[in-house]
């Protein structure tokens, strides 16, 4: 089965490395607008099943067998810099099924995913739906209500809000065994989201450095963290201190994977430079029908 949370050997440290990729910072949401809402049928992250078309499934020995493969030798947290942590395989199995299932519920209906786009007409290559508080690119602004359509933000399920708040306790164990932090909640602040941002990016998304700082200001001095949840394709992630690509660290965000910044590292530009085709694990897919790309939901305090 899958890894415990709950291991605490001791973390992996991950050294920067400099990448020779280029993206365009136009990919940023930080230009974009809402959808017409006419313009775009519902949003389905998950591919609809043909009755007539058949699928042959891997046997339940295989599926637990991958599992058990994916849970071995894996270190629980590696340890980035100060107040950023990656949680490897932190979400199990089952949890990702949860998860897939519910944003489909909710992004299908009143206020689910719609594709931003740009004033002159073009679109990003991903669809967003948010949930607790809208967000508006346009304005960059929190709101209770969608502007385009007005339609009302869904709400946090209970469930996410768990998967958050373990997240972070186990990150403050981990922090003080393995790294010998001296105050771990004081390096990685608590936090209870009141906003999540679905992202459903296809395999030929992406997302520009950017930094994420509409919060309020007392969220941002308390350094409050963004907790990032990846299930589907593996994503190369890219942060850093600047906007500077060429000077970014890189690291690979598979499915199951959760990343913490907050503290120190809260301002940290960050960005998606690619979705990795035909990495999704296939008990995923097979128990889900998810399309091919990738779901990431971060969570952050207003």
């Amino acid at each position: 089965m899958d890894a415990s949370p709950c291991n605490t050997s001791r973390p992996q440290l991950v050294t920067p490395v400099q990448l020779p990729i280029s993206l365009d910072s136009g990919s940023s949401p930080c230009s974009a607008v809402g959808s017409d809402p006419g313009a775009d049928p519902p949003f389905d992250i998950c591919l609809s099943v043909n009755k007539c078309t058949f699928k042959l499934k891997r046997s339940l020995i295989e599926i637990n067998r991958e599992k058990r493969r994916l849970s071995k030798d894996v270190p629980p947290l590696q340890y980035l810099r100060p107040g950023m942590v990656l949680l490897k395989g932190f979400l199990k199995p089952n949890d990702q099924v949860k998860i897939v299932k519910l944003c489909q519920q909710l992004g299908i209906g009143a206020g689910g995913f719609y594709r931003p786009g740009y004033r002159d007409g073009a679109k990003l290559s991903l669809w967003m739906m948010c949930l607790g508080m809208n967000w508006d690119p346009d304005s960059r602004s929190y709101g209770p209500r969608r502007p385009f359509d007005d339609a009302q933000p869904p709400n946090i399920p209970e469930e996410f809000m768990k998967f958050v708040h373990d997240a972070i306790n186990v990150s403050h164990d981990l922090l003080e065994q393995g790294v010998g932090a001296a105050n771990a909640v004081e390096e990685l602040p608590p936090m209870s989201p009141d906003i999540c941002l679905v992202n459903f990016y296809g395999t030929s998304g992406r997302l520009g450095l950017h930094q994420d700082k509409d919060e309020t200001k007392d969220s941002l001095y308390k350094g409050l963290p963004v907790v990032s949840f990846s299930i589907g394709e593996t994503a190369e992630f890219l942060y850093g201190d600047t906007r500077d690509v060429d000077k970014a660290s890189k690291i690979d965000l598979e499915s199951g994977d959760v990343l913490i910044f907050g503290g120190k590292s809260r301002h940290i530009f960050h960005g998606v430079s690619n979705v990795k085709p035909k990495t999704a694990r296939d008990w995923l897919t097979d128990e889900t029908s998810l399309r091919p790309g990738r779901l990431n939901l971060t969570f952050r305090r207003y």
